[in-house]
């Protein structure tokens, strides 16, 4: 299913809130949830979160 212009509006259980991260390699910030994260620019892995 996909979802253009429009996130679905879903509701996350059980404290799955998304954080804020940066990326160590390039900077970028953006959000995840759980653990694993990927810098959506650079693919990196090298990423903490700034919460």
């Amino acid at each position: 299913m996909c979802s253009v212009g429009d996130s679905f509006g879903l509701e996350l259980e059980g404290g799955m809130e998304p954080h804020e991260y940066l990326c160590n390699h390039c900077g970028k910030s953006f959000k995840g949830i759980g653990a694993g994260q990927r810098c959506p620019k650079c693919h990196s892995t090298d990423v903490k979160c700034t919460e």
